[in-house]
């Protein structure tokens, strides 16, 4: 059998070596990456992905600017926030300069994070569409996004490789890689699936999105069994369930003091044995008057995202039902608290709820939410109580909005204003974009104004800078100039003007 050994990049951590049973020999190196065909792809800009969120700008320009002329470089950021989303893009001047830096720059570690680089792909349905896209998995943890690409790349050109990882920032054991085109993906997929990598066989199919996997019966070994008695042991444990087939392991976990924790794990050698326990023994209450909970067992994250689901989902269902009806109250004094909230707003109907926001130390925060049951109370508190005077402050009273809702008004109305103003959306006075916003090297985009020029009749000298009590980061620090315009006099030297008595023109 031939073998393919591909190897990470050089790092702090043991080489990474992949090797692939009965593959094809790989080349002596991975094609380098080639300008795209498609006309959907730019050939000049570059999606730059996995940043670390305290990547730059100036960072990326410094890494990008080794390969050629960089037009531009923006860090995407929250609009509300400014954190980085942890991607940029970066556009050249020329198409080869941006080929090359996919095949120098890719997988380049900056700021202790490997980034990734792929062609800006401009369609957002062909991005989704998951064309030449193939799912790897049982993916041995030590194998990263370069190990991938390198494993694949002799199989076509490679749009993008990724590992998927945890927010440790470990492998879960599977990836995908995006192919050019479909033959490409078609020939990896009927050479590679099966294989070994790294001594783990691998499977390798074509992606399928979430809603197109099949919704077959999941299939487990491992059951999850809690509510246990503190007398319960491994032995009487596997005395219950081996009577639904045969079990390979058994196991009550305790804590650092030998004592059972209440719960434990019992593995079956066949899933349906694992099926039909939780069928019959969940709600067995045998021992100590005790119904035991008896479900599949599920990985942290998995358990971690259910739950998720299902508070969000009770949360939207709360908020359907309270929408209208819930009101949002700041400018509050310090000094009012449930009770006397309840009796500002008690006479505008029935209250379901009441509630001053405080901080960890029981401090007032200056906002309160009441629920009332029906929307047109609501109204009309909002209507009756909107600036009315509490104390010796005016309140501020209206419908309660969503986190989501409430960040996109936010976002239209900065739009609105920056275009009202006469500028770019997301740009600040003068063309420049306001504090932590992405900046822009090599040609400045469009409508952001260059450096000011003299005009007829105006000199332009340069003031010294510096000065008595001038910080360094103020006015007149180091390496700040300013500009002043100065008018020139016009006509003969010593001329008087006329119209005035005694005036210098």
């Amino acid at each position: 059998p031939h073998a393919v050994a591909q190897s990470s990049p050089k790092k702090t951590k043991k080489r990474t070596t992949t090797t692939m049973a009965s593959a094809p020999a790989a080349p002596a190196a991975p094609p380098a990456a080639t300008a795209p065909a498609a006309s959907n792809l730019s050939a000049t800009s570059l999606y730059c992905g996995d940043l670390e969120p305290s990547c730059t700008e100036a960072q990326l320009y410094e890494l990008f600017s080794t390969i050629g002329p960089v037009v531009s470089i923006r860090v995407c950021r929250d609009l509300i926030t400014r954190r980085s989303l942890g991607y940029a893009y970066v556009n050249f001047q020329q198409g080869p300069d941006a080929a090359r830096a996919i095949d120098v720059l890719n997988f380049q570690v900056v700021n202790g994070k490997p980034i990734r680089i792929m062609y800006s792909q401009r369609d957002p349905a062909l991005r989704k569409s998951g064309v030449g896209n193939i799912f790897i998995k049982n993916l041995d943890k030590d194998i990263d996004n370069k190990a991938l690409y390198d494993t694949f790349a002799q199989f076509g050109n490679i749009v993008s490789a990724k590992v998927a990882t945890d927010s440790q920032g470990q492998s879960k054991g599977y990836g995908f890689v995006q192919f050019d085109t479909a033959e490409a993906a078609d020939g990896a997929i009927s050479k590679v699936n099966g294989m070994l990598m790294n001594d783990k066989q691998v499977y390798v199919g074509p992606f399928q999105r979430r809603g197109e996997r099949g919704g077959g019966p999941t299939t487990f070994n491992n059951v999850y069994v809690k509510n246990l008695h503190e007398s319960v042991t491994e032995d009487m444990l596997r005395e219950v369930f081996e009577k639904c087939g045969t079990l390979t392991s058994v196991v009550v976990m305790k804590d650092g003091e030998g004592k059972s924790k209440g719960f434990g794990f019992v593995c079956f050698e066949e899933s349906e044995a694992a099926s039909k326990a939780v069928e019959e023994l969940d709600g067995y209450d045998k021992v100590e008057d005790k119904a035991w909970i008896v479900c599949r067992a599920q990985k942290k994250a998995e358990r971690e995202a259910e739950l998720k689901a299902k508070f969000d989902a009770e949360r939207r269902e709360r908020m359907e039902k309270m929408a209208g009806a819930n009101l949002y109250i700041k400018n509050l004094e310090d000094t009012v608290d449930d009770a006397k909230l309840r009796e500002l707003f008690q006479e505008f109907g029935t209250i379901t709820s009441c509630r001053v926001m405080r901080d960890t130390a029981g401090a007032s925060r200056g906002s309160a939410f009441v629920a009332f049951s029906s929307a047109d109370e609501a109204t009309r508190a909002v209507t009756e109580m909107n600036g009315k005077m509490a104390g010796n402050k005016p309140l501020y009273v209206a419908l309660a909005q969503r986190k989501e809702d409430r960040r996109m008004r936010l976002q239209a109305q900065f739009a609105q204003r920056a275009v009202a103003a006469g500028g770019m959306p997301n740009m600040g006075p003068y063309g420049m974009p306001p504090p932590g916003a992405p900046m822009y090297y090599g040609q400045p985009p469009p409508g952001v104004m260059g450096p000011p020029q003299p005009q007829p009749g105006f000199g332009m000298p340069m003031m010294p800078p510096g000065g008595p009590g001038r910080g360094p980061m103020g006015p007149g620090g180091p390496g700040m100039q300013y500009v002043m315009p100065m008018p020139q006099r016009q006509g003969v030297p010593g001329q008087r003007g006329r119209g005035r008595r005694g005036g210098q023109g």
